[in-house]
């Protein structure tokens, strides 16, 4: 069980507790994997639990989630299994989330969309070179992915790791927060997550809180109404603003939730209407 804010998701059903699940496996193999351990495994070398879709909806259900999470891994990577439990979950009347590098087919998304309700997405970086060096991927699928889950009306929400020396460049950070404003909407959410040093990347340093802050203040610059800095405790760049008047809507402290603000999906102090799901 995991606060909705570590997935991360800032505007959907915000302080609640969700299921979360993985399996071993993933269709990237990036170098910087932070869940190296199951994500690069096969499901026969690491421990797991055996359960059907209707198990899992269960097991939400006895903990008192109304929420089940697709994440740890690549949810795209286990897509069958994805698919018929969050259509079991759907059935019952449970919400689905998906945290995933969207590295995948339009068909086979589109169908599991129509039973997703929330995805955080990984950005990973805005250049097709470091995708192909870092990931084995690349970055036109994804964006490709960015795009379909927006039309087919799932709430969106964008990270992006920054790396030291690989995708920290000023420009590239513009680039891509302009393109999410002009493609995606000024109020999609966009987490600018800090590196630390994992998997086959231990010789790069820790991100720089200072180096998030320029990155939270460009996409600010370029439009983007909420920003966030993540994987630094304590940070005023946690917290939810109202994009109109910079009243504090959602005060955070890590994962938890110190106030909430917000009254009927409008800022209470000017009334403009904030995105998200804020109340099932």
């Amino acid at each position: 069980m995991d606060p909705i804010e570590k997935k991360p998701l800032f505007h959907f059903n915000p302080g609640e507790k969700i299921l979360s699940i993985a399996t071993a496996g993933c269709n990237l193999h990036c170098k910087n994997c932070q869940n190296w351990q199951i994500s690069q495994s096969n499901p026969e070398d690491i421990p797991s639990y055996s359960l059907q879709p209707k198990d899992v909806v269960s097991l939400a259900k006895k903990n008192g989630s109304n929420m089940i999470a697709y994440t740890y891994t690549e949810p795209l990577a286990y897509y069958e299994y994805t698919l018929d439990t969050s259509m079991a979950a759907k059935s019952q009347g449970l919400q689905n989330v998906i945290v995933t590098a969207g590295y995948c087919n339009e068909k086979p998304l589109r169908k599991l969309c129509r039973h997703i309700d929330a995805a955080n997405i990984d950005l990973k970086f805005f250049n097709d070179k470091m995708y192909r060096q870092i990931t084995t991927g690349a970055l036109k699928p994804v964006l490709n992915t960015l795009l379909t889950v927006k039309e087919m009306g799932v709430w969106l929400e964008i990270t992006n790791l920054i790396i030291p020396t690989l995708n920290d460049d000023l420009r590239e950070i513009e680039r891509m927060a302009l393109w999410i404003r002009k493609n995606l909407g000024a109020d999609t959410p966009l987490h600018f997550s800090r590196f630390q040093p994992h998997y086959l990347m231990k010789n790069i340093p820790a991100t720089q809180y200072e180096m998030l802050k320029k990155a939270h203040s460009i996409a600010r610059d370029a439009g983007l109404e909420y920003v966030y800095i993540g994987n630094v405790y304590g940070v005023k760049e946690e917290n939810t603003y109202c994009p109109n008047c910079n009243n504090i809507l959602i005060e955070r402290t890590g994962y938890k939730i110190i106030e909430l603000k917000i009254e009927n999906n409008r800022c209470p102090n000017c009334s403009k209407i904030i995105a998200g799901e804020w109340k099932r």
